[in-house]
């Protein structure tokens, strides 16, 4: 018999709407509320799907705290959300688990670990953190199967062909991502695109500023990945892959279904204890963002194995 599983959301950061596509998936949604909610463009997706596409087996998101209560009523309202709570230490007794969806990263670290030190199953929005302690003190909850934190474009299902025939497409010669805004805040989008289908082997990492920054991996077999940040441009979220007989290429476009499959795998460390992701991959790519920040900063090529985590 499946136990229930309640669990707590957080919130908001500035323009990130994940904690209302997020419990709207585990919730289902109010029509009027979230049509009222300020964010159409997830009402307009959520309004498209079918009724069987939302909530999880014995799941609900059961208490809700925001540093700003009016945002919290909406939300609450949005998506079916019984408890709004004042002060976020009151969730810690109340919940099985939380969903950070704050993509505010600096804030992580002092947002989750209570919840971790207290047992608690943590799913933190993307990215995790760019700081090396607290990456060593969320290494050891990624590995217990407590702390799950990722892009939902690792599991989008425009890259379902690739993953699934990965082993076919031949040996790996390029593979290109493009993406809008800063490559601090979505270059992360890419990397879990990518690294959700091949495995990752990072040795070197170069950023190069022009009229938008430009990441270049060089993977200990030669092969290259390079990950363009647009900047302002219209919205793009798009990989090409290629090999000496194959190409593939994809737009990510449903939002939806990359997220519901983020909360199911989210559900599912909590159900089965394990870790959802790799732990060594999700420090990994954090490890690259970090050696983006130093390259960008110091102008120059910097090896992965300078960062020790």
């Amino acid at each position: 018999m499946v136990d229930e599983i309640k669990l707590g959301i957080i919130g908001i950061s500035k323009e990130n709407g994940h904690p209302f596509s997020f419990a709207s998936i585990i919730n289902g949604f109010n029509n009027e509320e979230m049509k009222n909610s300020g964010w159409d463009i997830i009402y307009n997706y959520l309004r498209e799907r079918d009724k069987s596409e939302f909530g999880f087996n014995k799941v609900k998101i059961t208490h809700v705290w925001t540093q700003d209560r009016v945002q919290s009523e909406k939300l609450a309202r949005a998506t079916k959300i019984q408890n709004i709570l004042e002060n976020i230490e009151d969730m810690v007794n109340k919940v099985d688990g939380v969903i950070i969806a704050r993509d505010d990263y600096q804030n992580h670290f002092k947002m989750s670990k209570r919840f971790l030190e207290s047992n608690k199953y943590v799913f933190m929005d993307k990215p995790l953190s760019l700081n090396v302690k607290e990456l060593l003190f969320f290494k050891e909850y990624l590995e217990k199967g407590k702390l799950m934190s990722c892009s939902g474009v690792r599991y989008a299902k425009e890259l379902d062909e690739m993953r699934a025939n990965i082993n076919n497409f031949g040996d790996l010669k390029l593979i290109r991502g493009t993406v809008v805004n800063s490559l601090e805040k979505y270059g992360i989008h890419m990397l879990d695109g990518i690294f959700g289908v091949i495995n990752f082997q990072v040795e070197s990492v170069m950023c190069t500023q022009a009229k938008h920054a430009s990441l270049l991996l060089k993977n200990k077999d030669k092969s290259l990945i390079y990950i363009d940040a647009l900047g302002e441009a219209p919205k793009t979220f798009q990989f090409d892959f290629w090999s000496q007989k194959k190409r593939f290429h994809a737009e990510i476009n449903d939002n939806f279904s990359m997220f519901r499959r983020t909360m199911f795998h989210f559900i599912n460390m909590i159900r089965t204890k394990k870790p959802s992701i790799a732990p060594s991959q999700v420090i990994n790519i954090m490890k690259v963002l970090i050696a983006a920040n130093i390259s960008q900063n110091e102008d120059r090529m910097v090896r992965l194995d300078e960062i020790i985590i």
